[in-house]
């Protein structure tokens, strides 16, 4: 799954751990990673967390998809930090699944806590290429170029 997660190599997530029912997932937070505050948006602290999630969830050759999850944000962090997504199986019974998610910065203090619900489907993972063929590349210049100084409503 990892192999074909485009998403997740453009954010620079790495996976250190993996099991079934549990996994680790780190991701050093860039600039182009803020919200207007200065601080990590927080859809990407989930997103963080939702791979960790979907590593510890998919177990075989079926495929595993979140069915809901609820975060919690507790600590903010900026630019230049390392988060650690870990994810742990609480309960697995039939095709629904319960996961708890800690995501902590690289002091060990808890940013956010997730509480996931997956749904095992019926469906094979699609037969892709591997990220690295077609891995999209970061660039801070069209990244820079982006960025308005006007916001319109």
């Amino acid at each position: 799954m990892m192999q074909r997660d485009r998403a997740s190599a453009m954010l620079g997530m790495v996976v250190e751990h993996d099991a079934p029912g549990e996994s680790r997932v780190t991701m050093t937070v860039r600039d182009d990673m803020l919200n207007g505050f200065a601080i990590t948006h927080g859809g990407l602290v989930f997103t963080l967390a939702d791979t960790a999630f979907a590593i510890a969830c998919n177990e075989d050759e079926r495929v595993t998809v979140a069915g809901g999850a609820d975060i919690t944000f507790l600590k903010s962090t900026t630019a230049g930090q390392t988060l650690t997504a870990t994810a742990v199986r609480r309960a697995r019974s039939g095709r629904t699944g319960l996961y708890d998610i800690r995501v902590t910065d690289e002091t060990g203090d808890l940013v956010a806590e997730v509480r996931g619900r997956s749904i095992t489907t019926d469906r094979r993972p699609p037969a892709a290429e591997p990220v690295d063929a077609a891995r999209p590349t970061y660039d801070p210049e069209r990244s820079a170029a982006l960025k308005t100084t006007e916001v319109s409503r």
